[in-house]
């Protein structure tokens, strides 16, 4: 199984950078995990918000594959103590799922239209935290589900 995260715009706080990057290279001891990242112009940046998400909408688009099982992290979806995160991973590679996709959106969240075709819709807190912040945050996450399913002394209950 195969992981991507779709993220939209750069991380620009290099602390957040490092953290990103601390826990990337965790994770290829587990699996094979990439990041892609979308960048929208300033010209669709000065548009109203309805309108930026629907034009992150179209870039998403292009990323996916149809066979794709795609989680939308989002404020409004199901929240996973750790470990019943990682048996939802478990679950996605002994299905045998080809590839799990995860989206962060923009600062506006994600559009509705990608939203109505995942495969499920996780929130990571009932909190608000920046759409960058979320980068690290998700890593650090996806690292502890992969070191619980090993049964390594990461996770401490």
């Amino acid at each position: 199984m195969k992981i991507l995260l779709i993220q939209i715009e750069k991380t620009t706080d290099a602390y957040l950078l490092e953290g990103v990057k601390i826990y990337t290279e965790r994770l290829k001891n587990y699996i094979s995990f990439n990041t892609e990242t979308i960048s929208m112009s300033k010209n669709i940046r000065q548009k109203p918000f309805d309108e930026q998400k629907n034009a992150e909408a179209k870039e998403i688009e292009k990323l996916l594959e149809p066979s794709d099982f795609l989680v939308c992290l989002d404020e409004h979806g199901k929240q996973f103590a750790s470990l019943q995160f990682a048996e939802f991973l478990n679950k996605r590679m002994v299905s045998g799922c080809k590839r799990v996709v995860f989206l962060i959106g923009g600062p506006f969240g994600i559009d509705q239209s990608i939203l109505s075709k995942s495969s499920y819709i996780l929130s990571l807190s009932n909190m608000t935290f920046s759409h960058q912040m979320i980068r690290l945050f998700f890593c650090e996450q996806l690292y502890r589900g992969f070191s619980i399913l090993k049964n390594e002394k990461y996770h401490h209950e």
